[in-house]
């Protein structure tokens, strides 16, 4: 059975930038030790980045969230330090899921994301990937994952399970 890991947007700006979380900072040794263990299980590892422009406050996003980042070129945009060395293939999207994932990982059985945030990014990367394919199984690690708040990442949980994501601790 072939796996992937989908580390999704572990990046200045969601960790310690301009919408750090001091609960994604905690996860950071937990998330650390899932991409080495994957790396050293030969699990194929794809980073997601969310990717902004200077146009950011124009856009329907920016609207909505009025705070600059993961601006492209930008300390914010770039990956963790904890994790850069290993974000090795990286899919660039410019909204909550990226549209290109599913061709990435079409041919793997079992596919787990982690990452930030779970009320957006991770929710929105896992919906998309259920849609897409329906029979395969499809796992969130809690651990590895925080939210905007505690209380919306408990809700994404929830409701990723109610969609038969399996969510594990």
């Amino acid at each position: 059975m072939e796996k992937v890991l989908i580390v999704v947007d572990m990046q200045n700006d969601f960790v310690d930038g301009s919408l750090g979380t001091k609960e994604a900072v905690k996860i950071v040794p937990a998330v650390t030790d899932k991409v080495k263990a994957a790396i050293n299980n030969n699990t194929m590892v794809i980073f997601t980045k969310d990717t902004h422009y200077s146009n950011y406050l124009e856009t329907a996003e920016g609207k909505n969230l009025p705070v600059e980042h993961c601006i492209k070129g930008s300390n914010g945009w770039e990956i963790i330090p904890a994790l850069n060395e290993y974000a090795q293939n990286v899919i660039e999207k410019n909204t909550f899921g990226s549209t290109v994932l599913p061709d990435k990982i079409k041919e793997y059985d079992e596919i787990e994301l982690i990452g930030l945030c779970t009320d957006i990014c991770v929710i929105s990367n896992a919906l998309l990937l259920k849609a897409h394919f329906p029979e395969k199984d499809i796992y969130v690690d809690a651990s590895c994952c925080a939210g905007v708040t505690p209380e919306s990442h408990n809700n994404a949980l929830e409701a990723m399970k109610m969609c038969q994501i399996k969510i594990n601790n």
